[in-house]
């Protein structure tokens, strides 16, 4: 992998935690959205990425958005989530799912993280519907707010797939919906089944840092016709006559463009060899650090495939020596770009009130986790700088 993207910078250079990489057909492409004067959202390049994205993600249907946050509340609405319903939903997460099912006018409910590969616990979920919640003429109720539990929304961070059978089998007895945020995790495996495959209906992610970019934009992915025919209605201003205008419902301009989608068609050429990348980095970081006292690296369960998104480590001060956001301060001013996990949504004063599990293990993975570099077109001389001036910072050094 040495030298595949890798450009040329000097040896104390700034190094981005995690920037796009242009290094495809993206000029071809964008050219021809010029030339044929396709640039809105209406054009061949928008069609042709949502058969990409649906056909590597082993869906029927795709509909692309114009962001992530607007294909969470897109899947939202058409899974019928109606106001005072209640979402699950990860908690140590960016906090665009939460908000998403606030704009439908339902509610959080935040779930913990797992200790072993930090995402949504399911053991938790299990407990929380089992024990808080009551089932009563075929609807799941929270005994403590009277509302109706609706839908599961694990997200898959940081490149790692939940473990989905769980969550599928109690939301199947429970008669749950399940929505998937993959919006960090395209090409991700759980089991052999690309996450994305796995619920009701999913989401994806296309922003300047994820794995592959177009800029903004979004996609949702279902098997169901009728959700994706919804979706498509809803994205596209619930527009019932082209010709006259006519709107029965209302809609959302949430549409991607065919210059963005055609950057997206450049992307997906090369997601692979972007994943391919990760993992290689992923694989130097860990081999480097896994050793040295008071870190510990996200790993991999033997049930997952990771594509390592971005590659995170846990900082016990006890161990290392200091605590992570010292060691962020002090890599920042030798010019090295790191940044802790989300504040856990449970916390944040946006969601102030909302229903929580003990959350414990999601507010000590945001205490002592930072994610370092992993731009696809970062140089081995680049991790290697990154891993030194880390090592360099142990209180043995």
């Amino acid at each position: 992998m040495k030298g595949l993207f890798g450009r040329k910078r000097g040896k104390d250079d700034f190094i981005p935690l995690c920037i796009p990489e242009m290094g495809g057909n993206e000029w071809k492409y964008l050219k021809e959205c010029l030339d044929t004067n396709f640039v809105s959202s209406v054009g061949p390049f928008v069609d042709r990425f949502e058969e990409a994205v649906a056909r590597y993600v082993k869906r029927k249907y795709a509909v692309a958005t114009v962001n992530g946050t607007a294909a969470l509340h897109i899947s939202l609405l058409v899974s019928g989530i109606v106001p005072d319903d209640e979402v699950l939903v990860s908690t140590l997460t960016f906090i665009a799912p939460v908000n998403a099912v606030r704009y439908v006018g339902a509610f959080p409910v935040f779930i913990d993280a797992e200790k072993d590969f930090w995402q949504m616990d399911t053991r938790k979920v299990i407990d929380f519907i089992e024990k808080r919640c009551a089932y009563r003429k075929g609807a799941l109720i929270n005994v403590e707010t009277g509302r109706t539990v609706r839908a599961i929304m694990p997200v898959h961070i940081l490149g790692h797939p939940v473990d989905m059978d769980p969550i599928l089998e109690i939301a199947e007895k429970y008669n749950l919906i399940v929505i998937e945020d993959a919006t960090e995790s395209l090409g991700a495996q759980y089991k052999g089944k690309m996450t994305g495959s796995l619920g009701e209906i999913a989401c994806f992610s296309f922003n300047g840092n994820k794995i592959i970019t177009t800029g903004g934009g979004g996609m949702i992915v279902t098997d169901n016709e009728k959700l994706a025919r919804r979706a498509k209605y809803l994205t596209t201003q619930a527009k019932d006559d082209p010709v006259e205008y006519i709107h029965n419902e209302i809609g959302y301009n949430f549409r991607l463009t065919n210059i963005q989608a055609a950057l997206g068609c450049a992307q997906m050429e090369r997601l692979d060899r972007y994943i391919e990348k990760k993992k290689y980095i992923a694989d130097i970081y860990t081999g480097a650090l896994k050793d040295l006292p008071g870190i510990t690296p996200l790993g991999e369960a033997d049930w997952a495939w990771s594509i390592f998104w971005m590659y995170t480590i846990l900082l016990d001060e006890g161990a290392f020596g200091i605590d992570s956001r010292t060691l962020l301060n002090r890599l920042a001013k030798k010019n090295i770009q790191t940044r802790p996990l989300w504040q856990p949504i449970h916390l944040s004063p946006a969601h102030r009130g909302a229903t929580a599990s003990d959350c414990s293990v999601s507010e000590y993975l945001y205490k002592t986790g930072l994610t370092l570099p992993c731009s696809v077109a970062i140089t081995d001389s680049e991790i290697e700088r990154v891993i030194d001036q880390i090592q360099s910072h142990h209180r043995n050094k």
